[in-house]
């Protein structure tokens, strides 16, 4: 069979993404109609720069979505097929039963992989550890910056030390530390998750103690549950089989994370949580000096009130933006891992690992590494524009 003409391809293509496009379609829809009781999200609306932005982010998101289910997938990303082997797009694929897909769409790897398959399955691997991992490092970046800008003296000198003396490490060089097999089996890596995930439960717990510490009757056994589960979470995150850390039994172990996993996601809290915690800290500095904080130290608030129901809410405009922005960092700092192959395995369908794949041959074949390549940059362009448009508007406030 001849391979598809250009059209064809791009045809076949926006068939295969219809899904996406009617989710992305609805939800730009219904945001449009109600955009006025939306907030900050609703008002993205009267930017073009940040719709666009989000638009591009959402379109991720659902093909991430999509293909996590295979709703959008045409072959499994990790089988290899006899003859496809670095063939051009659109190329039909010759032991296609009647039940399989029939044709490459974007031509097969070095490995005989179908390339299209691996770059949207590997968006499901960038929306499922880039928020992830930056939410837990605002986790504690917020936890740890509050009471260092808002205390200061001692506390803030020891904090900010620690978190220069993180930053004074080359990134690059601190990621190849971190997820080299000798460090991993070490078992520092589980310290570490150990350490870091705790911080969203110590967040959770005094953000609703100093809400409701005047109601007894609702604070306890709400933060029964609420921490009761949050501990659970936690114990299925950092309980991995085999590794230096076993808590949990296999039926309560809600999370089956493989180590690779484990690892690119502590090494990316890791490295960003000094950068958040110096942007809280700051914005503590100032914000502390404002009337309401004072209106609220006469009325004898306690300080953990004061930083997280006065401060954090008047700080959050640059955090979301900062969040934003910081997730584009993440999903380039994990193409670098791939990249040189470090943290996830060497089958990964993630796109550094991709497109690292497809760089040998580079100047023979393109089809491996572009598609990749402009997903990647695709999604990162589209949270900077989003992150411009979430500025914007909220300077507008």
């Amino acid at each position: 069979m001849e391979p598809l003409s250009w059209g064809t391809i791009v045809g076949l293509i926006l068939w295969r993404l219809l899904p996406v496009w009617l989710a992305l379609a609805i939800l730009l829809s219904v945001s449009a109609f109600y955009k006025r009781r939306l907030g900050l999200y609703g008002k993205l609306y009267d930017s073009p720069i940040g719709l666009f932005g989000f638009s591009l982010v959402a379109f991720w998101v659902f093909v991430g979505l999509f293909g996590a289910f295979d709703l959008i997938i045409t072959h499994d990303p990790l089988t290899q097929i006899s003859g496809m082997k670095n063939k051009p797009p659109g190329t039909a694929v010759a032991s296609a039963s009647s039940d399989d897909f029939g044709y490459y769409l974007l031509g097969g790897d070095n490995l005989a992989r179908d390339v299209f398959s691996r770059v949207v399955k590997g968006a499901w691997i960038v929306i499922q550890i880039a928020p992830l991992a930056t939410l837990f490092a605002f986790m504690v970046g917020i936890t740890l910056g509050l009471p260092a800008g808002y205390f200061g003296r001692r506390l803030d000198v020891a904090l900010s030390f620690l978190s220069n003396l993180i930053l004074a490490f080359p990134v690059i060089l601190l990621f190849y530390l971190l997820v080299t097999p000798e460090v991993i089996a070490t078992g520092l890596p589980s310290y570490m998750a150990t350490v870091l995930f705790i911080f969203p439960i110590i967040f959770s717990a005094i953000l609703l103690n100093s809400r409701f510490h005047t109601r007894p009757k609702l604070r306890t056994p709400l933060l029964v549950v609420v921490l009761g589960l949050f501990l659970w979470l936690y114990t299925s995150l950092i309980s991995e089989p085999g590794s230096a850390i076993q808590i949990l039994p296999k039926f309560v172990d809600l999370f089956d994370i493989s180590g690779g996993v484990l690892v690119v996601f502590v090494s990316v809290v890791f490295v960003n949580a000094p950068t958040v915690f110096r942007i809280v800290r700051s914005l503590a500095l100032d914000i502390k000096t404002r009337d309401y904080v004072a209106a609220a130290q006469t009325r004898g608030e306690g300080s953990w009130y004061i930083m997280l129901w006065e401060i954090l809410p008047n700080a959050r405009g640059p955090l979301i933006v900062d969040f934003c922005l910081r997730i584009g960092y993440t999903i380039i700092l994990l193409g670098t891992l791939g990249f040189f192959g470090l943290g996830l395995p060497p089958e990964s369908p993630d796109w550094g690992t991709t497109i690292n794949g497809g760089r040998k041959l580079l100047s023979i074949y393109l089809h491996p590494a572009l598609p990749p390549a402009f997903a990647l940059l695709s999604l990162v362009l589209g949270l900077n524009l989003l992150a411009d448009g979430l500025r914007e508007e909220s300077l507008k406030d």
